[in-house]
């Protein structure tokens, strides 16, 4: 599930106008960043380990699960410069590195969520159309796939590079922020970007891919519970959780620049700087989230493959459909 820009997070948590400027905010941001670091990075290693030490075959599930772990993983890794910079409430890492950190976090958002997406199609085509999977799944398509993905992802990232910039506060003090400016154009076009093709268009697709599988899987004979259900169940909602209240923040924040109508700018304008902190910070802890998630669908594993129990599952999700399709008489299908 992936993680998201802190932009506006770190903006509000430093910015001495904004309404959570205060000891109580800092300290809770920098402890959710702080529990995100300890989690995240050993999480994401531990999978990365797994799949590359430990996995008997390299199926594109496996291949996604590793960019995936990979691009949380890396991003975990920089939550150190945002600790520093809520700690300090002031950015004393300079214009290259204000502009790089965050165009890197606006890089594993858009990367989570397009890998993803990847991963429910996949899952659609072994399902609804089983005689294209192997095709589908050729090493050289896939590896086309996902380069192509990365290229799509470092594209959509660069508005981070075009717009922010360090200012000085505006509260009387010498300290600097790394900012968005947050009127109209930067702000609307950013957050529109991120919410329309970082959560709109994936998220149908995500949600209609499942629904056609499940829809599909229950046609069959099964009529036991299918072991793939509670997991793709899990990953729809884990999703929205994180992400859905970020996203609708960001409509909010994109409607208040645009309005003429200054009562509503000023109500919309309230709602988005005191919700951002903590919808940014939700969808932050996505990154670690999903090694979590791993551990405990694979519970079953532990037992009978100790350390290798996440390759196990992995492996497990693999789904040739069109070769299990004579044998329904089995209980379980594993996607």
């Amino acid at each position: 599930m992936g993680s998201v820009n802190l932009t506006s997070s770190l903006e509000n948590a430093t910015n001495g106008n904004s309404t959570v400027n205060n000891v109580i905010a800092v300290t809770f941001g920098a402890l959710i960043l702080s529990i995100v670091f300890l989690l995240g990075v050993p999480g994401n290693l531990f999978i990365i380990w797994s799949i590359m030490a430990r996995a008997r075959k390299r199926s594109v599930t496996t291949l996604l699960i590793l960019n995936l772990a990979c691009a949380d993983g890396f991003l975990m890794c920089l939550t150190i410069f945002f600790i520093i910079y809520l700690a300090e409430q002031n950015w004393i890492f300079g214009t290259v590195m204000c502009k790089l950190l965050f165009y890197l976090c606006n890089t594993n958002m858009y990367a989570s969520i397009m890998i993803i997406t990847l991963m429910s199609l996949h899952r659609l085509v072994a399902v609804m159309w089983p005689k294209y999977l192997t095709a589908c799944t050729r090493r050289r398509t896939v590896l086309l796939v996902l380069g192509g993905l990365w290229i799509v992802v470092f594209l959509l990232a660069l508005p981070a590079v075009i717009f922010r910039r360090i200012e000085k506060k505006d509260n009387g003090t010498e300290n600097i922020v790394c900012v968005t400016p947050h009127g109209y154009p930067n702000a609307v076009f950013q957050y529109t970007l991120e919410t329309v093709v970082g959560f709109l268009v994936p998220c149908v697709i995500i949600v209609s891919s499942y629904v056609c599988i499940l829809r599909r899987l229950r046609q069959t004979m099964f009529k036991r519970r299918i072991r793939s259900e509670n997991l793709i169940q899990a990953i729809i909602v884990t999703f929205f959780i994180f992400w859905l209240p970020y996203h609708c923040v960001n409509i909010v924040q994109v409607a208040a620049a645009l309005t003429s109508d200054e009562t509503l700018k000023t109500k919309l304008d309230n709602i988005w700087q005191s919700s951002r902190a903590v919808t940014s910070a939700l969808a932050f802890i996505s990154s670690c989230a999903n090694p979590v998630l791993y551990a405990f669908a694979g519970r079953s594993y532990i037992k009978a493959d100790g350390l290798a129990f996440i390759a196990r599952l992995f492996e497990g999700t693999v789904l040739d459909y069109g070769a299990r399709r004579n044998h329904q008489n089995r209980d379980v299908i594993r996607l």
